[in-house]
């Protein structure tokens, strides 16, 4: 029995962890309120929100309520230069007992921090623990997605947060799950997917993965026992009154690469559309400087963001417009956010920056311009957009997409993957209310030994 009663300590159960809510802003929303009182119940929940719900409102109260309950401390953990747009909003909120700790020492109850900076805190210190923008973990090898959940797997208050949730794969959800305590990984694959090769060997992990026909209505339930997907409030059976989005116009610029084509050490005779990610990257590089000039030409004048994808890209840029301050990977930390405190308070006219660096939790609604250099991901694609289109927009929002001649496919993957989002939404939203029954075998036969025994 006492074997047995370690196994089930081991594993991965649905259930509730949390208590009856003690807070509620004055400010907030019905549907935020609802959301604030099932995350609370849950203990452990991820709150997938679309861009300008609510959703750093909705952590913040999620904090007050587990101080409240417990008077002890909770972590906040937040992507580049966000923590501020949290002391913003807890000011609104009346909540004083806050702080961002850049080097792990802290006095107030809610401590905010950057993920780089995670590794300067001790998880002995807090009862609770805030990820925000989580999709942070979806990189499955990733140092600080193993930073992350080696930090929160003690901590017995644990919330996700973040507007695109794997948003062209179905898998990222797994690692979700394993972080707040629920089904693992390995275990999410085994139970509803299948892959090529019959098996559920790690390093194979996200290879050619689909989910099993019959058990696609019990994986959307089980994600929705620990999951809330909200793209307007709808969703939840409420108004959308005040969530009408400004027009979003995407305009297409197409730039005619003159140079030579060259596949596998060959010269092409015509330039034919750019196929393998070997050919799309051969085609990039070819025409940055005119990709780079009809970008400079789209923002002239205008408050815009530049979204590149290499170094010699924003260079160039930087090179082209004067005015433009570039964001770069070798700058510190603190250099970076000096950048985009700047930017935010309307300070700098342009931005050069990547998507991948600081394409999360930012509100830059001051802005409605921006040229986007597209690639295959759809996420920083969409996380950058909506740092702009977003609810508290007031103004129509231009999103300038340049790519060269032979970069097509790149569009029609995007195009590919947003149609996956929506049906990933629509399937959550559609099983909101059904149940999963994690139902195991138990082993009740006769064990037969052998005679030598």
């Amino acid at each position: 029995m006492e074997y047995k009663k370690f196994l089930e300590s081991k594993r991965h159960t649905l259930g509730e962890f949390g208590f009856e809510p003690n807070y509620y802003p004055e400010i907030a929303f019905d549907f935020q309120k609802h959301i604030i009182q099932k995350a609370v119940k849950k203990g452990r929940m991820a709150v997938f929100a679309d861009t300008g719900l609510g959703k750093t409102l909705i952590q913040l109260s999620i904090a007050k309520n587990i101080i409240n309950h417990t008077n002890k401390k909770v972590l906040i953990l937040t992507p580049l230069a966000v923590a501020f747009q949290f002391i913003l909003e807890a000011e609104k909120l009346g909540i004083d007992d806050i702080e961002y700790s850049k080097d792990g020492k802290h006095t107030k109850k809610i401590v905010i921090c950057n993920y780089e900076r995670l590794h300067y805190f001790d998880s002995n210190d807090f009862i609770g623990v805030i990820l925000d923008e989580s999709s942070i973990l979806k990189n499955f090898d990733g140092k600080i997605k193993s930073q992350v959940t080696a930090f929160v797997k003690k901590i017995p208050y644990r919330y996700l947060s973040t507007a695109t949730p794997s948003p062209n794969d179905f898998i990222e959800l797994g690692t979700s799950s394993e972080a707040l305590g629920y089904m693992g990984y390995m275990d999410m694959l085994g139970k509803f997917f299948k892959n090529n090769n019959n098996s559920i060997d790690p390093k194979h992990a996200g290879e050619k993965w689909y989910l099993k026909p019959h058990a696609e209505n019990d994986f959307f339930a089980w994600v929705n026992q620990w999951a809330l997907m909200v793209k307007m409030p709808s969703d939840l059976g409420f108004s959308n009154n005040r969530y009408n989005l400004p027009e979003l116009i995407v305009n297409r610029h197409i730039v005619k690469n003159n140079n030579d084509i060259i596949i596998n050490n060959q010269m092409q005779l015509f330039n034919i559309e750019a196929k393998s990610f070997h050919e799309v990257r051969h085609e990039q590089k070819q025409t940055e400087p005119k990709r780079c000039e009809k970008a400079v030409e789209l923002a002239k004048n205008k408050t815009s963001v530049y979204w590149c994808n290499t170094n010699n890209e924003s260079s160039i840029l930087k090179n082209l417009d004067k005015e433009a301050v570039e964001i770069i990977g070798s700058q510190s930390i603190e250099k970076k956010e000096e950048i985009l405190y700047a930017f935010a308070n309307g300070d700098i006219k342009r931005l050069i920056t990547k998507a991948k660096m600081t394409g999360m939790g930012l509100n830059w609604q001051h802005c409605n311009h921006s040229v986007f250099f597209p690639t295959w991901s759809y996420e920083q694609y969409y996380q950058a957009i909506r740092r702009f289109w977003r609810f508290g927009q007031k103004n129509d929002v231009t999103i300038d997409m340049v790519i060269s001649d032979g970069q097509t496919r790149v569009l029609q993957t995007l195009q590919q993957k947003t149609k996956k989002a929506i049906e990933l939404h629509e399937n959550l939203t559609k099983n909101v209310n059904q149940s999963f029954t994690n139902k195991v075998k138990e082993f009740n036969k006769e064990i037969i030994k052998p005679n030598f025994l």
